[in-house]
């Protein structure tokens, strides 16, 4: 997950680093209603010295991520203070702690997560945090150490798909496109291991936590690996045996965003640091990297992404009765 998106352009600041657009950015229309597809990840901290109308002027920010190591975080914190603005990258083990740190004031901004995810926890916690700008779409890929096919995993094997709700369903989708199993409602963003259809599937699904699924995979047949965890456990991107398309319009509920308080979304030193991570080559040309080469850079508006968290919000109280 964590993942984990940007919209705004704006001038460059005249004081600022020359700030270019990177190659193979996505605006994508507006996708409302069924909604099925993708993950990524990351989180940050930074500060400024804004005008006197500015909340944040003479402080830090500080950005929660998912692998704050990371080379172009290094580079993003440099292009921010080069802008004057101070940022401190704030690193986090697991999905679960970035949204309640912003939620409490510990942070104030994060970027680990697609708008999926961020509608199950608002729901969940009762919080409303939003998106403020897109970063990318990274594509969710099943991986196996003992098989080279799809179609080598044995009837009855054992694939593992992270289990936070999210990225499970998004999971299943993809392990239904594999032909592995069939899920009774077609698939959706809100498929569980329930909605698994047994006597029609070739293969048993086992959810684990999203950091352990690659490093279960000596005893697993397959497993679908988040694209943050791929080469941390030592994995290559190209020997995914599958993996869901990025391009998809259907894929934007999956694009990874900076998210903060709802009270927040105004604040023009926080919209600056989005810009200066869409804008900024150097930074799209790492998170491309970290990737490898499977990231979808998106400048997406960012009244775009609202609605759709809005709409899978109302979507997920509406499947919850």
């Amino acid at each position: 997950m964590t993942d984990s998106s940007p919209t705004p352009s704006s001038s460059n600041s005249p004081d600022g680093p020359d700030l270019v657009e990177a190659p193979s950015r996505r605006r994508w229309p507006l996708v409302l209603g069924a909604l099925v597809a993708l993950a990524g990840i990351a989180g940050v901290v930074v500060a400024t010295t804004g005008g006197d109308d500015d909340a944040t002027a003479g402080e830090t920010v500080r950005i929660g991520v998912v692998g704050a190591s990371d080379p172009y975080w290094a580079t993003y914190e440099q292009a921010a203070e080069d802008e004057g603005i101070d940022v401190e990258i704030v690193d986090f083990a697991d999905y679960n702690q970035p949204n309640p740190a912003v939620a409490e004031g510990e942070l104030d901004l994060n970027q680990f997560q697609h708008l999926v995810f961020l509608a199950d926890y608002n729901i969940a916690s009762g919080d409303d945090l939003q998106p403020i700008g897109a970063t990318a779409i990274y594509p969710l890929g099943l991986h196996s150490k003992q098989y080279e096919s799809v179609e080598e995993i044995p009837d009855g094997a054992t694939v593992a798909v992270p289990n936070d709700a999210s990225n499970q369903a998004r999971a299943l989708v993809l392990l239904q496109s594999a032909g592995l199993v069939e899920l009774k409602s077609g698939g959706s963003i809100f498929s569980d291991l329930a909605d698994i259809d047994t006597e029609a599937s070739r293969v048993q699904v086992e959810a684990l936590d999203a950091a352990l699924t690659a490093t279960s995979l000596d005893d697993l047949a397959g497993a679908v690996v988040n694209n943050d965890f791929v080469e941390r456990a030592g994995l290559d991107f190209d020997d995914a045996l599958a993996q869901d398309d990025p391009d998809d319009t259907k894929a934007l509920p999956y694009a990874n965003v900076f998210a903060a308080q709802a009270d927040d979304l105004d604040d023009p030193t926080y919209q600056r640091l989005v810009e200066i991570y869409q804008e900024t080559q150097a930074v799209q040309e790492g998170v491309v990297e970290v990737s490898g080469g499977t990231a979808v850079m998106l400048d997406t508006p960012v009244e775009d992404l609202r609605a759709i968290l809005a709409e899978v919000e109302s979507d997920t109280r509406d499947q919850q009765g």
